[in-house]
């Protein structure tokens, strides 16, 4: 009830202190010329609109540009200005004789299209690679030449404080628990809490990557280490156009993409529809060690992955516009996967004299099925073009997924002998209800007030079946100490309130957001009463306030510092949770704790931006965080054996005490010529960790960093070639330290057919050397490892576009685009 009284006189406040509101300045020293440039057909603001402010002798003395929402404000000393607003492809606009001797507001400026230019405008639009907003940085995926036939996954992997190991987990400076939304909202899209579907959709589906490493209280607490929003594309000019995208690689892989959209004053269709089917490769190496006299000391493994990934993906969507100023928008997507994986694991099993005793094939055949369905709606309302807005979202989604696996041994040394089969079959029914509501009230010249609410409630129920033979080639007996339904339900709601002002060169938004989590489990089987390690039902709920802040201070018109502070929280996922062992193999067991608690996590960051013109751009940021009741996943010794005389090794999470990461990132974006541009970035931190489990302290302290660069050249003949490259650093837990991983990619474009069609080649891992090397240790055991998830990929992609050459630089209404964008104060 305290929370509920705390929050409510947090919304009251903050409302009484947002109706003082601000006006325009005195007229001490420069003034301020201030307004927004709308399109005249539309309504919509026109971002990047430039504005030119002469004197009588016809000098240009001041100037600037318009931002996402069609603002502008430009300081000029006091005095008599002729002022010009342009567009490319708009006929320009000019107000003489414009007496600025106070800081002044404009009248709205709407501006039309030249027709009688638009033939002659050829702009194949490239926007800025990298925006910084107040409480996030805007990354644009469409320049970058490597993801062409890419995956999702694979784009997410040049952004610049992201990274993707090579078995697909998603790191945000080096911290695992990173959310991941879609347009702003959880997604079927990006799967239910695992990232397993970012592999499958293209990476052409994608228009931009919000990185936010101190989100505002609009956004949800959970992710402690930040979140990943992507922005899907939908195009927003008039009238039909589209592309179609095909790709070839080697290993044998291929897809079909295509994108179309029909827009009018009235309505917007949109469709993006890919089909894809690719063939990974990998491998890994295990050599183990056992410090137990009843078995043989030294075992080495060989996997060989033969992996095939079958994919069909469409996202179909209609925004409506009610009126000049409010639309709604419906919009279906449709995930369906088959993908097939067969994995050959030769076991040597050496005796204390290094002879080789017993030799061991394992085959494990695995099929997975999976769709996922999700509606949305949306319904936006721009109450004035100043930004009063409502916003409301209603998503359902659901999804299936059945997994089998055959697993099938047999004694090649000392003699040959067929070994009892394993049959396992998974399945997993998922379905998610998302509400959500947002209001926001611009009050003054700069200031904005915003509250919201959101309810997500979601089911997950696990039906996992293990069958064994007890004698070679007899009949398949379930296991019942093993076999379970889990069935799991989480429900999480949120009210959250926030406010944001700008004072001359000082900026801030403050939030506070309220969840209340509810997490419940119940295991039914056969033979559930056998597993004495945990309590395997439970009912839990939690209710947590987290504040944040984000500051802004203006050091010049193209340098600033800012400041953020934000609560966040790490809940446990359904297979964290879960209490009955998966199998990864016979002697390799993954096992969830329903004991787990959410981790709690403060973060702080201090930021640094410097412009120098067009050509070289400077971001920087020192980085704390302080987390309590840290995940970690641990192993040890069960203490049985395999009916082969292997022992078993448990994988389990558990919450450590607590977890402290300091760090540090910069990056750069250097465009010195037309022909070249560069970025690049470096991270580096460390993080120390304290806690036991069992007796064992698994308290550890490590330092690693990770850095990449990107080049762009244009070469004669127009032909684009860009190399990417990436190292990370040695890295290490409790119980494995991890060698450094380098990886460059190479990639080559040229447009054709009157630029209405692209040609490109590309090379990921060129040099193969994307594989994680890593050594764990414990008291009963040491495991020296390599793996390659996905092995040098080479591919050809062909783009062509139709009415999208000659594209008018313009912004429509973002009614569908749900990008939640944050309060940004004025320019």
């Amino acid at each position: 009830m305290k929370y509920i009284f705390f929050l409510a006189v947090f919304c009251l406040t903050t409302i009484a202190w947002s109706q003082r509101g601000t006006g325009p300045r005195g007229n001490s020293g420069p003034v301020t010329v201030y307004g927004n440039v709308l399109d005249k057909e539309s309504g919509a603001p026109l971002e990047f609109a430039t504005i030119a402010i002469s004197n009588q002798n016809g000098e240009v003395v001041s100037g600037g540009i318009t931002d996402a929402k069609g603002k502008y404000s430009i300081e000029v000393p006091a005095g008599v200005y002729t002022i010009r607003f342009e567009f490319i492809s708009y006929k320009t606009e000019i107000l003489e004789n414009q007496r600025l001797f106070k800081s002044t507001k404009l009248p709205n400026m709407t501006l039309s299209l030249d027709t009688e230019s638009l033939d002659e405008v050829v702009v194949r639009a490239e926007t800025t690679e990298v925006q910084i907003r107040l409480d996030k940085k805007v990354y644009t995926i469409g320049k970058d030449l490597t993801t062409s036939g890419a995956t999702v996954s694979d784009a997410l992997d040049n952004v610049p404080s992201v990274t993707v190991d090579v078995d697909g987990t998603i790191a945000l400076r080096g911290n695992e628990n990173v959310r991941i939304l879609i347009n702003g909202r959880p997604s079927a899209i990006a799967g239910f809490g695992s990232t397993d579907a970012l592999r499958q959709l293209p990476a052409e589906a994608i228009e931009r990557v919000e990185v936010i490493t101190s989100p505002s209280a609009r956004y949800d607490a959970e992710g402690t280490a930040g979140i990943l929003n992507i922005i899907l594309r939908k195009e927003k000019t008039l009238g039909l156009n589209g592309s179609v995208q095909t790709n070839f690689s080697y290993p044998l892989g291929s897809g079909v993409t295509g994108n179309i959209n029909v827009r009018t004053n009235k309505f917007n269709v949109f469709n993006t529809t890919g089909v894809r089917y690719r063939d990974l490769p990998g491998n890994a190496n295990f050599e183990n060690r056992y410090f137990n006299d009843a078995i043989n000391p030294l075992v080495i493994e060989d996997r060989d992955f033969d992996r095939v990934r079958r994919g069909f993906n469409t996202n179909l969507g209609i925004e409506y516009f009610l009126t000049k100023t409010s639309s709604i928008t419906a919009s279906a997507f449709y995930r369906l996967g088959d993908n097939e994986s067969t994995t050959t694991n030769i076991t040597q099993e050496f005796d204390t004299t290094d002879a080789l005793a017993i030799s061991r094939d394992r085959i494990e055949t695995e099929g997975e099925d999976d769709n996922n369905f999700q509606l949305s709606l949306n319904y936006v309302n721009d109450f004035n073009p100043n930004g009063h807005k409502l916003t409301v979202d209603f998503q359902y989604e659901t999804g299936e997924e059945t997994e089998t696996s055959l697993i099938e041994e047999s004694n090649t040394i000392p003699a040959l002998e067929i070994l009892p089969s394993e049959n396992i079959v998974q399945e997993q029914d998922e379905s998610e209800y998302l509400v959500q509501a947002d209001y926001v009230l611009p009050i003054g010249e700069n200031a904005q007030f915003e509250a919201g609410y959101r309810g997500r409630f979601e089911n997950t129920l696990t039906d996992y079946l293990l069958e064994e033979q007890l004698t070679a080639g007899g009949n398949f007996v379930r296991n019942d100490s093993l076999s379970n339904v889990f069935d799991f339900t989480q429900n999480v709601q949120a009210l959250y309130s926030q406010y944001g002002n700008k004072f001359g060169k000082f900026s801030f938004l403050l939030g506070l957001r309220m969840e209340s989590t509810v997490l419940k489990g119940e295991v039914s089987g056969e033979d559930v009463t056998t597993n004495d390690d945990f309590n395997v039902n439970f009912d839990k709920d939690f209710l947590g306030l987290f504040p944040t802040v984000n500051l802004v201070y203006e050091i010049g018109e193209r340098e600033n510092i800012s400041f953020g502070y934000n609560r966040r929280i790490n809940r446990p996922r359904f297979w964290f949770l879960n209490p009955f062992p998966s199998r990864s193999s016979e002697a390799n067991v993954f096992q969830g704790n329903p004991g787990l608690d959410p981790a709690y996590a403060s973060a702080f960051d201090l930021g640094y931006l410097k412009r120098w013109g067009r050509k070289l751009t400077l971001t920087a940021s020192v980085y704390y965080q302080y987390e309590t009741d840290a995940f970690e996943r641990v192993q040890e010794d069960t203490g049985q054996f395999t009916p082969n005389g292997i022992p078993i090794i448990r994988t389990i999470p558990i919450n450590l005490s607590t977890n402290q990461r300091i760090g540090g990132e910069m990056a750069i974006l250097y465009n010195p010529l037309k022909w070249f541009r560069f970025n690049g970035s470096f991270n580096f931190f460390r993080f120390e960790t304290e806690g036991s489990f069992n007796g064992i302290d698994y308290g550890t302290e490590n330092t690693s960093w990770f850095a990449r660069g990107s080049a762009k050249v244009t070469l004669p003949a127009k032909i684009d070639w860009q190399t990417n490259a990436f190292y990370r650093g040695p890295r290490n837990n409790a119980q494995t330290e991890t060698e450094g991983i380098l990886s460059i990619s190479l990639a080559f474009s040229k447009d054709i057919i009157n630029d209405n069609a692209t040609i490109g080649f590309n090379v990921s891992d060129l040099f193969n050397s994307r594989k994680r090397m890593s050594f764990t240790e414990t008291a009963n055991f040491t495991s020296d490892s390599e793996f390659q998830w996905r092995e040098r990929q080479f591919n050809l992609a062909f783009t062509y576009r139709f009415n999208q050459k000659k594209q008018r630089q313009r912004n429509g209404r973002n009614g569908g685009d749900f990008d939640g964008e944050g309060f940004e104060g004025k320019p």
